[in-house]
C-alpha cells in the first residue's frame, strides 16, 4: 500500500511534545494509510472518542473497542482502540502506536507503559506519543527511535492570579478532591451561576454530559481535578490553579512542573491561544514554572516503573518472586506497590485459596482474579473477599459465578437515589461487574449481564449528572438570563440566538440551539428512541433508492454528495426539538452505518487474500471499486493482459468475473445489492429518476437520455443501444449472438427481445451494438 504521510515507514517513531500539537491526530492518520493497526490511550474515555472518530471514516465493521469494562469485537476488524492495558499484544497488525508515553512514570499505572515502550511493536510501523521530556530516556532503552516534534498550534501565556470574581468565562478551575472541587463550584454557582464539573471518578457517560453542558454554554466555567490533563478537547481560555499539592495514592506531594504544565495545556485548544495561572489565595506560580510551561521545556525523565511481564506460573511462590524481580536495567525503577499484587498477597494468606491453586492454569487464573480493578479504592480486606468468592466459585464443580449470587450483588447497585457521593460510589461498584462480566469464561450468557450492567451504569451516570446539575447550576431565570445575553453575544455574528438545552453524551461539537428561558429538565425533548437505534445492529436501518436512511418506520437521515461516490455525506432529518446530543449520537452512528454499507457492498474487492495479487490485479481491482463492481472489458485491458495465473484464481475465488464485454462482481449484481449501488450513484450524480423501471427481477432496462453510460455501468447495467443490459446478461447474449453467426447470417432470436422486454425493432440496435452488421431482410452478421 502506498503511504501518503511524510513520516517515514518502518522502526520506531517517538513524536514528543507539548499539548495541542495534533500527536494524536497523527497517529489515526497514519494508522489509516496501513491495512491494519491499533492505538492504546491512556483512557477508556479517550479509547472511545477515538473508536467514535474512526468509524465515522471506515465503519464500525472494521473498527474494534476494547477497554476493560466495554469490548465491541466485529468479525474482522482491522483497527483497535484499546486502553493501554488492554490492548491484545497477541494480534499482529501493521501499525501500532501509545499515547501519552510519558505515563511510563505514573506510580501505579507505569508500569504498563514501560512494557508497551519495552516490547509492543507493529509489524510495520510504531509510533510512541508523548512529552518530550521522555527523549533522553527513549533514546536510551530505544536506541533505534527516531523522534519527531511538533510546535503547539497555539501559544500559552501566564495571567498571574485571579480570584473567583475576576475570572473570565471559559475558565477551568483545578483541585485535587472532591470535597475541594464542591467547594468552589458552590462558590462559582453563587458569582457566575453555575459550573460543570469533571472528577476522576465520574463514569464517562457522566463525564460526558458534565462536559456537554460547559462545551454547549450553558455554564462557562469548569471545576476539575488533574482528570482533564488527559481528556476531551474543550474550549477553555483559561486554567486556574486552586491547589498545587495532590495526595497521590501514597502521600501528599506537590505538583512536578510537567504535571501543572499538562493540566495548564488543556488552555488554548487548535489555533486559540489560552492562559493560565492561580487562584487567589494561592500564590503565582514560581517564575521557573512559569517558564518552563510557556516554553515546553521541562526536566528529562530519568527513571521509568517496571514490573516483570514474564511470569512464572510454576507455582504460588514462583508467580511472587517473578512479580518481585528488580530490573537490571538503571533506567528502570521496580513497582513498589500494586493493588493487583496487593490482591494477590491477600488471598494466598487464605488457606482455601493456596489449595486450589495447585497447577499453572488455576495459578493463572489467581492472577486474573487479583487483577480486578478495584475501582472504589475501598479496604483492600472487603475488595479481597470479593475476589476470593470468585475464585472460589470459579474453580469449584461448575467453575462459572453463581448466576443468583451475581444478582443479589448487582441489584442492590441498581438504584439512582441518593446524594452525589452515594451515586458515584454505586457508579464505581458498577464498573466492577462490568469488568467482571467481560470475561466470558466466567459468567454464563455474558453479554446479557454486560448489557444489564451497562445499562445501570447509564441510569446511575444520568441521575449523577441530574444531581450535579441541580446542586451546581443556578436554578432561578437569573442564569437564564444571563446566559442568554452572553450566548446572544457569542453568536452575534451568526445572526442566531443559541442556547443548548440537551444532556448529550458523546463526542461534543460545537452546538447551536434556539434560545429558552425554561430550566433545562424543561427544555429537554423526548428522545428515548434514539438510544435504540445508536445501539442497533447492522441490518436494523434501510437505505432507499433515492438515498434516505430509514429505521424504526423513520426517515432519519438523506444522504448528500461527497467527495466521490464512496464517501457520501450525511444530513440528519430530524424534528427540531431533538438536542444536539442526540443528533450527534445519532448522527455518529449513522456516518458509521454508511462506511459499513459502503465496505459490505466491496466486500469482495477487499478480501484479505486478494493482498497476494500482482501490480495488474490490484489496478484492475481499484478500477472495480471506483466503479462499484463493474467495468468495461475494453476499459481494463491494460490490466487484464499482465493478469498472472494467481490473479486470475484468486478474482475467480471473489465471484470476479473476466468477461469478454464486462468485468464484474457476481455477488453485486443481486438485487439488494443494486438498489445500494443505485442509491449512492443517485445521491453522487444527483439523478432521482435511476431507480425508475428497477424492480427485483429486472435484467434490462430502457436507457434515459438524462443518465449517462458510465452511470447505467456504475450500477452493473452497461448500455448496448437504447437498453441498459444487467452485466451477466450481457456475457450471456454475447455468446448467444456469436453462435447464432457461427452458420452465417441470422436473425435475432425472438426470445431475447421477450428477455430483454424490448421489440424486435429496438433489439436490432441491441444487436448492432454488439457489433454485428445488418445485412438483408432484418439479419445480421459479424462486422468485418
Amino acid at each position: 500500500m502506498a503511504l501518503k504521510s511524510t513520516e517515514s515507514a518502518g522502526g520506531v517513531t517517538a513524536i514528543l511534545g507539548p499539548t495541542n500539537t495534533g500527536k494524536t491526530h497523527r497517529a489515526i492518520e497514519r494508522m489509516l494509510e496501513w491495512p491494519s493497526g491499533m492505538i492504546g490511550l491512556p483512557l477508556r474515555l479517550l479509547a472511545r472518542e477515538l473508536y467514535d472518530r474512526v468509524t465515522t471514516r471506515v465503519g464500525e465493521n472494521r473498527v474494534a473497542l476494547v477497554t476493560g469494562e466495554e469490548k465491541r469485537i466485529p468479525r474482522r476488524p482491522d483497527y483497535w482502540l484499546c486502553t493501554v492495558e488492554a490492548m491484545p499484544l497477541d494480534l499482529e497488525v501493521d501499525f501500532l502506536a501509545v499515547d501519552e508515553i510519558q505515563l511510563a512514570t505514573h506510580a501505579e499505572r507505569g508500569h504498563v507503559f514501560t512494557d508497551r515502550l519495552l516490547h509492543a511493536r507493529g509489524s510495520k510501523e510504531t509510533w510512541f506519543l508523548g512529552s518530550d521530556s521522555m527523549r533522553r530516556i527513549i533514546e536510551q532503552l530505544v536506541p533505534t527511535a527516531r523522534f519527531k516534534r511538533y510546535p503547539r498550534f497555539s501559544e500559552l501565556r501566564d495571567k498571574g492570579r485571579s480570584t473567583i470574581s475576576a475570572l473570565t468565562p471559559r475558565s477551568a478551575i483545578i483541585a485535587f478532591s472532591a470535597a475541594r472541587v464542591y467547594q468552589i463550584a458552590e462558590r462559582i454557582r453563587q458569582k457566575k451561576g453555575g459550573a460543570a464539573i469533571v472528577l476522576g471518578s465520574l463514569s464517562p457517560r457522566a463525564r460526558n454530559a458534565q462536559v456537554a453542558l460547559y462545551q454547549a454554554g450553558e455554564v462557562d466555567y469548569l471545576v476539575a481535578t488533574d482528570a482533564i490533563g488527559m481528556g476531551l478537547n474543550m474550549d477553555i481560555d483559561h486554567v486556574a490553579f486552586s491547589e498545587l499539592k495532590k495526595f497521590d495514592g501514597r502521600e501528599t506531594r506537590f505538583l512536578e512542573p510537567l504535571e501543572i504544565g499538562q493540566i495548564a495545556g488543556r488552555a488554548g485548544r487548535y489555533l486559540n491561544d489560552g492562559t493560565f495561572g492561580t487562584l487567589a489565595p494561592l500564590p503565582e506560580l514560581p517564575k521557573s514554572v512559569v517558564r518552563a510551561i510557556e516554553t515546553h521545556r521541562f526536566t528529562q525523565q530519568r527513571r521509568l516503573i517496571w514490573r516483570n511481564h514474564d511470569l512464572d506460573m510454576s507455582s504460588l511462590a514462583s508467580l511472587i518472586a517473578s512479580l518481585k524481580q528488580r530490573p537490571r536495567l538503571p533506567q528502570l525503577q521496580a513497582l513498589e506497590q500494586a493493588d493487583d499484587f496487593s490482591a494477590l498477597l491477600y488471598l494466598v494468606e487464605l488457606a482455601e485459596i493456596r489449595k486450589r491453586a495447585s497447577d499453572p492454569q488455576r495459578i493463572a487464573l489467581l492472577w486474573d482474579v487479583c487483577r480486578i480493578p478495584d475501582y472504589s479504592k475501598i479496604m483492600l480486606e472487603h475488595h479481597g473477599k470479593l475476589l476470593a468468592d470468585i475464585y472460589l466459585q470459579l474453580t469449584g464443580p461448575s467453575e462459572r459465578l453463581d448466576p443468583e449470587w451475581m444478582e443479589s450483588s448487582i441489584v442492590r447497585i441498581d438504584n439512582i437515589d441518593g446524594s452525589i457521593d452515594s451515586l458515584l460510589m454505586r457508579i464505581e461498584q458498577i464498573r466492577t461487574w462490568t469488568y467482571i462480566s467481560y470475561h466470558s469464561g466466567w459468567v454464563r450468557e455474558a453479554k446479557s449481564w454486560q448489557e444489564r450492567t451497562l445499562k445501570i451504569e447509564e441510569r446511575l451516570s444520568d441521575a449523577l449528572h441530574q444531581r450535579l446539575v441541580e446542586r451546581f447550576v443556578e436554578k432561578s431565570g437569573a442564569r437564564t438570563a444571563r446566559v442568554g445575553r452572553r450566548t446572544r453575544r457569542r453568536y452575534a455574528h451568526s445572526g442566531e440566538q443559541s442556547l443548548l438545552v440537551d444532556s448529550p453524551f458523546q463526542k461534543l461539537r460545537q452546538v447551536q440551539l434556539k434560545l429558552s428561558p425554561a430550566p433545562i429538565a424543561e427544555q429537554t425533548a423526548d428522545v428515548s428512541w434514539i438510544q435504540p437505534l445508536v445501539d442497533a445492529p447492522f441490518s436494523q436501518f434501510r437505505l432507499n433508492d433515492t438515498g434516505r436512511i430509514v429505521a424504526l418506520e423513520k426517515t432519519l437521515a438523506q444522504l448528500t454528495r461527497g467527495t466521490d461516490l464512496l464517501h457520501p455525506q450525511l444530513k440528519l432529518l430530524l424534528a427540531d426539538e431533538v438536542g444536539p446530543g442526540a443528533r450527534m449520537q445519532l448522527e455518529r452512528r449513522l456516518v458509521a452505518w454508511t462506511r459499513d454499507l459502503v465496505e459490505d457492498l466491496l466486500s469482495p474487492l477487499r478480501h484479505e487474500s486478494l493482498r497476494r495479487l500482482s501490480a495488474a490485479g490490484k489496478g484492475l481491482i481499484y478500477q472495480l471499486e471506483q466503479q462499484l463492481g463493474t467495468v468495461l472489458t475494453k476499459s481494463a485491458r491494460g490490466q487484464i493482459q499482465y493478469l498472472t495465473e494467481q490473479d486470475r484464481r484468486l478474482l475467480s475465488d471473489v465471484d470476479c468475473h473476466l468477461g469478454k464485454r464486462v468485468v464484474y462482481l457476481g455477488r453485486l449484481l443481486k438485487p439488494a445489492r443494486v438498489r445500494q449501488r443505485i442509491a449512492l450513484c443517485s445521491v453522487y450524480l444527483g439523478q432521482a429518476s435511476l431507480a425508475a423501471g428497477f424492480a427485483k427481477n429486472t435484467v434490462s432496462l430502457q436507457r434515459l437520455p438524462k443518465i449517462s453510460e458510465q452511470t447505467y455501468l456504475t450500477i452493473g447495467f452497461p448500455v448496448f443501444g437504447s437498453r441498459a443490459i444487467r452485466a451477466d446478461i450481457v456475457e450471456r447474449i454475447d455468446k448467444r449472438l456469436y453462435r447464432e453467426a457461427e452458420n452465417g447470417p441470422f436473425e435475432p432470436p425472438v426470445e431475447l427481445s421477450n428477455w430483454l422486454g424490448c421489440s424486435q425493432a429496438k433489439l436490432a440496435g441491441v444487436v448492432q451494438a454488439f457489433g454485428f452488421q445488418p445485412t438483408s431482410y432484418g439479419r445480421f452478421e459479424k462486422r468485418r
